[in-house]
């Protein structure tokens, strides 16, 4: 079942956070903004670029993204199709902290980005 795109916000303490959160929840969201930072991708260039996500999920993203107002979408009336996605005013604003996310996960990546070696001879 499909969670609600976004709910109704109460303004209570934390509430800009959840916005915000809303906005680029999900696991590939943050990544194509991150990656839509240098500048205009088409469709396969962030295809290649977020690996792992499926192109239908890829769609869907991107689709939340523009009705969003996050990522702007240009269509080429040419054959084949050329579709291009860029960030918008307000997705460029998030840069700080795209960037922030990055530095965090820089200094942090070696106590998370490694599957852990259990020993079955050390007890937990």
């Amino acid at each position: 079942m499909n969670k609600p795109r976004h709910s109704r916000f109460d303004c209570a303490p934390g509430c800009a956070v959840e916005a915000a959160i809303g906005l680029i929840d999900g696991k590939w969201k943050s990544i194509i903004l991150f990656h839509l930072l240098p500048g205009t991708l088409r469709f396969n260039e962030i295809r290649r670029a977020v690996t792992g996500c499926s192109p239908r999920m890829m769609t869907k993203q991107l689709r939340e993204l523009e009705v969003d107002g996050l990522i702007s979408r240009k269509v080429y009336a040419q054959v084949p199709p050329k579709v291009e996605y860029t960030l918008s005013p307000l997705g460029r604003s998030m840069e700080p902290i795209l960037l922030a996310l990055k530095t965090w996960g820089d200094a942090n990546l070696s106590r998370y980005g490694k599957p852990r070696v259990v020993d079955p001879r050390v007890p937990d």
